[in-house]
């Protein structure tokens, strides 16, 4: 993948809509069990770090907790006050979590939704757990592509059209999506950032169905592939769809696993 973590992680904020419109969110159940294993109080204060346009932030304010979401893109945070807008007792703010200035031991939970891999963990577990109250909880949860039955071996067929078209994105080391159990675990670092204690993990698997230009559309979310020049991104995306028109019966199914993990702060 090509571009430094700083240029990928901005490049989000250039399709923010697409974003709003394309991007899967998170199942219900997760969210029952952020606030059932957190032990959270109906009404309390949660941080979300890196809200991108309020995908999770939704079923949060909707269980009737405030919310302050710190995002660093201006038109993600824009389409979240959008979508936000029904709903007392959120806001919004944009800026880099690691630097903007928040009071200590004001949040009984925080929250990252496929965002926090994004930041500097010796920065951000430090001073998530300080913003925190005593007892306090961090969630972090990711959705991941994982191998499903119904993917037909497409992504392993697709490297041949990345090899050929977008060759700096290009992993010649790919052997298809993991398995749902290969999905690297993320407890190791969370217990090794001294900041929280052993996490409780829960997974949760799911499929979902794209058209060509569906999935192409998702396609255009994604950090590596918005980081291409447009030549080589209109290049790739008109081959991956021909792929799935001709060669998948115009229709895929991507798997995915959302991995959740829930801590007290030590």
């Amino acid at each position: 993948m090509t571009g430094g973590r700083d240029q990928l992680r901005s490049t989000f904020d250039g399709a923010a809509l697409l974003y709003d419109a394309v991007r899967p969110g998170y199942p219900e159940a997760l969210f029952e069990d952020v606030v059932s294993l957190s032990g959270i109080p109906p009404g309390v204060r949660i941080l979300e770090i890196g809200c991108g346009t309020g995908q999770a932030t939704v079923p949060l304010v909707r269980r009737g907790y405030e919310v302050l979401c710190v995002e660093l893109g201006e038109n993600l945070a824009a389409v979240a006050r959008r979508n936000l807008a029904a709903y007392p007792g959120v806001e919004v703010r944009v800026g880099a979590f690691e630097e903007y200035q928040i009071g200590d031991g004001i949040f009984d939970l925080a929250v990252s939704a496929t965002a926090f891999h994004w930041l500097d963990p010796g920065v951000a577990y430090p001073k998530v757990a300080r913003v925190l109250r005593p007892g306090g909880s961090v969630a972090l949860f990711w959705n991941e592509h994982v191998r499903s039955e119904g993917d037909e071996a497409f992504f392993e067929a697709a490297q041949a059209v990345y090899a050929r078209q977008a060759p700096e994105i290009f992993d010649g080391n790919y052997g298809g999506p993991p398995r749902p159990e290969e999905v690297p675990d993320r407890t190791a670092e969370i217990e090794a950032s001294g900041s929280f204690g052993p996490p409780i993990r829960r997974r949760y698997r799911w499929d979902q169905a794209y058209d060509a230009a569906e999935y192409v559309r998702v396609l255009d979310t994604y950090s590596g592939h918005r980081n291409l020049d447009d030549e080589t991104r209109g290049r790739l995306f008109r081959g991956i769809g021909r792929l799935i028109r001709d060669g998948f019966g115009g229709r895929i199914v991507k798997g995915y696993q959302t991995s959740l993990y829930v801590a007290r702060k030590g």
